[in-house]
């Protein structure tokens, strides 16, 4: 069992209220994305790294095989 405060047990509970959230507000479709990356940011080299991860990323996203646009290709 998680601790109570734990990040993890932080995070469900936040995905689990925005979750209804979306719900109850008609965002019928709304999901998580199945696959992601969370990091703690400890440094300033760090943090620079995940700035470069998200400026970078978009541009990868036309070879991203998970995108459903590219399911037909």
């Amino acid at each position: 069992m998680k601790r109570a405060g734990s990040l993890s047990v932080v995070m469900r509970s936040y995905k689990s209220a925005v979750t209804r959230l979306a719900g109850l507000n008609g965002f019928k479709e709304f999901a998580w994305q199945a696959r992601f990356y969370e990091a703690i940011i400890r440094d300033e080299k760090a943090c620079n790294k995940i700035r470069r991860y998200i400026l970078d990323n978009p541009g990868k996203w036309e070879l991203d095989g998970n995108d459903p646009a590219n399911l037909s290709m």
